[in-house]
């Protein structure tokens, strides 16, 4: 199969059977989502999910966040991986927001990844998610779950396979797409045990093809 029929139907099969997508951390403003995707690495939306009401009780705007120290945000967060690093990246992201963003957050990606604690892949998250521009966030299941179904072809690194992503899916679809494949990753397209007998792209999924293939 073509690499553009390969898509066009992926595409299809998510426009068909997920065509409202979108990221299960709650969040209320731009606030809210960049705390909320800085705490979601290395653990669960559910966690954080869990973590964020207190959170946000204490620290409801970015200027109480920028006032308070990295021990008590740690207080907040302990319950998540890495609380300590969190604990200093979300303190150096509220500083710089007000000190150098007048407490917004920006859109442009380039500034997003001057913030402590925000990569390209948190960054493509708020790009999409706050202002639908077409960014792809390329995390551990992006990753995976588009080069088993054969979207991405040799990429050795998320940022590989980003730049693929984006040049083969339609600029609009971009930030649908992010979640189509996160979605998938995380509930049918699993890591050890992915549930190939309950996913509808085994007729152009290149690693159910091998596998039934080898069996």
């Amino acid at each position: 199969m073509r690499k553009e029929e390969r898509y066009q139907k992926v595409i299809a099969y998510f426009q068909e059977h997920q065509p409202f997508a979108e990221t299960e951390l709650l969040y209320a403003n731009p606030y809210e989502l960049i705390v909320a995707v800085i705490l979601s690495a290395q653990c669960t939306d559910k966690r954080v999910n869990l973590i964020t009401p207190a959170f946000f009780e204490r620290f409801p705007d970015v200027w109480k966040l920028s006032r308070s120290s990295q021990g008590e945000i740690f207080e907040f967060i302990r319950s998540c991986s890495y609380p300590n690093n969190k604990a200093k990246h979300l303190l150096g992201m509220a500083k710089m927001l007000v000190d150098e963003f007048h407490g917004e957050v920006p859109g442009e990606i380039e500034k997003l990844v001057q913030l402590p604690g925000v990569g390209r892949k948190t960054a493509n998250v708020i790009a999409s998610v706050i202002f639908n521009l077409p960014a792809m966030a390329v995390d551990t299941h992006v990753f995976r779950v588009s080069a088993r179904i054969g979207l991405t072809y040799q990429a050795k690194n998320p940022l590989q396979a980003e730049k693929q992503l984006v040049k083969n899916i339609p600029e609009n679809l971009l930030p649908l797409a992010h979640h189509w494949l996160i979605l998938h990753g995380r509930y049918v397209c699993k890591s050890r045990k992915p549930k190939c007998e309950n996913c509808g792209l085994q007729d152009f999924c290149k690693y159910y093809q091998q596998k039934t293939k080898d069996k």
